[in-house]
This record gives structure tokens, C-alpha cells and sequence, in this order.
């Protein structure tokens, strides 16, 4: 199973001191988190897109290639790319490039976003944001697995003759996971290809989350792609981890109660009731993402943020150390020993979609995945 941290790259002022990093600061923190991650032995960093303050990530393949030639085994993915505002043959040429680079150590998942004024800016509208990823998707898959692309269609002007370059390494298109909270049609889309199903689920409660995973797992099945229990799905998370769950919550507090996201609402208490953060001892966090597994079946990939609303750097490395050291060992344990044979352990690498590129519909095999 993999292992991982997400960032959505937020500049946002440390409500204990007041200091709010430049733009630069964060490029460099989200840089060294990646550099933390392999360090620790975790085996995903994704960082998000976004075109707005207080977010700095607008340009997720530049930076992920730079910490690509910094790295040997880290994964590089997405969370997400915006397939909605973003041409799909520009990102079928950036990823491929990506891909290229980072010697075939790179996945990236697909969103909507929801912030309503990029769309604009991009000359696209909102309202369009399901169909805009319906259509945009179809397109850069055409582009990454055929040579010559003749295509037309509502939201671009038609292609002609076209050659996407580079196309991808070895003929093998990156592996795509579609990231939604709460779209169905997303999670349809998502079964339809074969493709992975990410669920960020920080947000929300457990229920809705095993309803939209298990509508993806039954939509897969009946797509011929494996059983429901076989499709590739991925979790977020958010954990703070100290010596004892009450020095946790001390230090947390006022990061919480000063996000933009969720602060100001539910307290943190409230929020951890209803929610997957988790904020205590090493102990709590491996049970209660254990516990994921009880909701959504056994599953490929966890990521966790853990830099979010101002925490300092120093801080955020130290969690991914402890995440990596203490954690997830005895998380990859713990899930393994409750995996069915049938149920693979990772979601595909470039190496195995390599070997099984002329399948009819891709199926994940357990002994293709270590299990």
C-alpha cells in the first residue's frame, strides 16, 4: 500500500506568531516536504494546482520535475490537476514531459476544481465544470494513446492531423486518478476508464464517503474492469501527532480555529467526530486510519496534509519524520494483514502498465502489485 502527504499550498499567517511566509518561503517549504517524504520512507508526494492567492502551486509539472531530479523513489503526483480550466493538449504534453523526466515515477489525478473565478479566467464557465471534465478527459486520453489525432467538440476548436510531443514514455500514458468529494458523475467516469478513484475525504463524514467509494467499486465491476473490491481507490486525511493527544491538541488549537478552510465553524473536537482528522498520539492516528479500511474496503493509496493553516516548517518536517518512522510501518503492517489475496496492495507503476499494455481492459493482478 502506498503511502503518502498531500499539500494545497496555501500561504497562510502562523496565528501564534503572526508571521506569514512569502510566496518564495512556501515553494521552498512544499520543496523540502518532498525531499522529507523520501527521507522518511514515504512513497507519494502530490501537491495541488491552484491560480489564486493565497495559493502558490499554478504550476504543478515545473515543480514537480524539480524535486524529480532530486529524488530516486518518491512518487510525484497531482491533488489535482484542474482538467476543467487547463487545455487538455497542454497537459497531455506537460505530464508526458513530466513522465519523461521523472523516468516514469509520476501519476497525476484529475479535478474540477471549485473555485468559481478561475474558470473565467480561463474562458471557461463553471456551469460547465461536469461536461468540461467529461470532454477534456476523453480528448487527452486520445492524445496520449494515438499517434495522429483527428477530434472536434464543444469546449476547444478541433484538432486536425494532430501529434501530441512528447507522447508518452514507452507508449504508456500515465496512471489517472480522478479526485472528487462529491460528484457521482466523477466517480462514473472514473469506472468507466478503469481509472483510480481518489476520495478526499478530510471534509467529510464516513457514510458519504463509503457511498461514493462504493458507487465507483460497483460502477467498475460493471465495466468489466475486476470484481468491486479489485478497483484502485485512494484516501486523504489530515493528522497532527504529539506525545500524548493532549499536548497534541494544545499545539494544534490555533491552527485549526485559524484555517481558512475550516476554521471558525465546528470546534476541533467537533470536527474530529465528524471527520478523519486526527489529532493525538501515534497510536490514535494508525487506529483510526485503520478504520478507513471498515468504511471503503481495502484500499491502494493514503495521503495526509500536514501543513495546512500556517504551521511552521519545522514543525511540518518533524510530523513527516514521525509519519514515516512510527506510523506508517506499522500502518502497512496492520492493512496487509487484512488484504484478501485478490485485492492488489498498490495502485499500478509504469513498469507493470508497460507490461500489460495490450490487455483488452486493464485488471490489476495481486501478484503484479507485491502482494
Amino acid at each position: 500500500m502506498q503511502f503518502g502527504i498531500f499539500t494545497i499550498g496555501d500561504v497562510t499567517t502562523d496565528p501564534t506568531t503572526g508571521t506569514t511566509p512569502t510566496e518564495a518561503e512556501r515553494i521552498q517549504a512544499m520543496t523540502a516536504m518532498a525531499l522529507k517524504a523520501e527521507e522518511a520512507g514515504l512513497d507519494v508526494f502530490a501537491t495541488g494546482e491552484h491560480h489564486n492567492p493565497p495559493f502558490v502551486p499554478s504550476s504543478p509539472t515545473t515543480h514537480l520535475a524539480y524535486i524529480a531530479a532530486k529524488t530516486e523513489n518518491l512518487i510525484l503526483s497531482t491533488s489535482t490537476t484542474l482538467i476543467t480550466t487547463n487545455d487538455p493538449v497542454n497537459l497531455a504534453e506537460h505530464y508526458a514531459f513530466l513522465q519523461h523526466l521523472a523516468e516514469g515515477r509520476m501519476d497525476l489525478m484529475m479535478g474540477r476544481g471549485n473555485t468559481g473565478p478561475v474558470y473565467p479566467w480561463f474562458g471557461k464557465d463553471i456551469r460547465q465544470g461536469i461536461p468540461l471534465a467529461i470532454e477534456n478527459y476523453h480528448l487527452l486520453r486520445r492524445l496520449w494513446r494515438e499517434e495522429v489525432v483527428n477530434w472536434s467538440g464543444k469546449f476547444r476548436t478541433p484538432l486536425q492531423g494532430y501529434t501530441s510531443t512528447p507522447m508518452p514514455l514507452d507508449g504508456v500514458p500515465p496512471f489517472v486518478w480522478h479526485g472528487s468529494i462529491r460528484s457521482t458523475e466523477i466517480a462514473e467516469q472514473a469506472a468507466y476508464y478503469g481509472d483510480g478513484f481518489f476520495h478526499n475525504n478530510i471534509f467529510w463524514n464516513k457514510e458519504h464517503t463509503a457511498k461514493m467509494v462504493n458507487l465507483y467499486r460497483r460502477r467498475y465491476e460493471h465495466y468489466g474492469h475486476g470484481q468491486a473490491d479489485q478497483a484502485i481507490v485512494g484516501l486523504g486525511g489530515q493528522i497532527f501527532i504529539g506525545e500524548t493527544e493532549e499536548a497534541a491538541k494544545k499545539f494544534f488549537r490555533p491552527y485549526f480555529d485559524n484555517a481558512p478552510v475550516y476554521g471558525h465553524g465546528p470546534s476541533l473536537e467537533e470536527f474530529e467526530e465528524l471527520t478523519p482528522l486526527t489529532v493525538g498520539t501515534v497510536d490514535q492516528v494508525v487506529d483510526r486510519t485503520l478504520q478507513f479500511a471498515d468504511w471503503v474496503g481495502d484500499y491502494q493509496r493514503q495521503l495526509f496534509l500536514i501543513d495546512h493553516a500556517g504551521l511552521p516548517l519545522e514543525v511540518v518536517l518533524e510530523q513527516i519524520e514521525i509519519l514515516g518512522t512510527q506510523v506508517v510501518p506499522e500502518l502497512r503492517r496492520r492493512f496487509e494483514d487484512r488484504r484478501p489475496e485478490h485485492v492488489p496492495s498498490n495502485p499500478p507503476t509504469h513498469q507493470f502498465l508497460a507490461e500489460h499494455r495490450d490487455l483488452p481492459h486493464f485488471q490489476v493482478q495481486p501478484a503484479a502489485t507485491g502482494k
